[in-house]
């Protein structure tokens, strides 16, 4: 009787928790947009769902890398054969700071404006990084988001 009352009183507690979540998920201003699920793909399927002619920059096997132009300005737009080759890529180039909007196995990098604007086609969750300024010498922004390997 003591195990079915602790049973009980944890689902209730659980039930609570998930009632609590689901408010303070919708609790957002009437202003946000819905981000849609986010999206999967090849570079060339990311690509075509912003409406973006890509310039491959980077086509190896662990790392497809393109440079993208559409009205809401450029990006890079970039996806990788494996989740820890994604995070390693990310955490190095935040080095740079800038934007990134990240999918599961790609990224796309770019102005904040461009970023919050694929979003809204992608889904994804936005990460930001501060410029470090000092560390590194001329180019790196660059080098960072327009070429790995090119």
């Amino acid at each position: 009787m003591r195990n079915q009352r602790r049973r009980t009183a944890n689902a209730a507690s659980a039930i609570a928790v998930l009632a609590l979540l689901a408010t303070a998920c919708g609790a957002g201003g009437d202003d946000e947009k819905p981000v849609p699920e986010t999206a999967k793909g090849s570079l060339e399927q990311l690509a075509g769902k912003v409406e973006c002619e890509p310039n491959i920059q980077t086509d190896a096997k662990e790392l497809r890398q393109a440079n993208c132009k559409t009205g809401d300005g450029r990006y890079v737009l970039a996806t990788f054969a494996t989740d820890r080759g994604q995070r390693e890529w990310i955490n190095e180039a935040k080095d740079y700071g800038g934007s990134y909007l990240v999918g599961r196995k790609w990224v796309a990098v770019g102005d904040q404006k461009v970023v919050t604007a694929l979003r809204g086609r992608l889904g994804g969750t936005v990460e930001t990084s501060s410029h470090h300024s000092g560390e590194s010498g001329s180019g790196g922004n660059e080098e960072k988001h327009s070429g790995h390997g090119s």
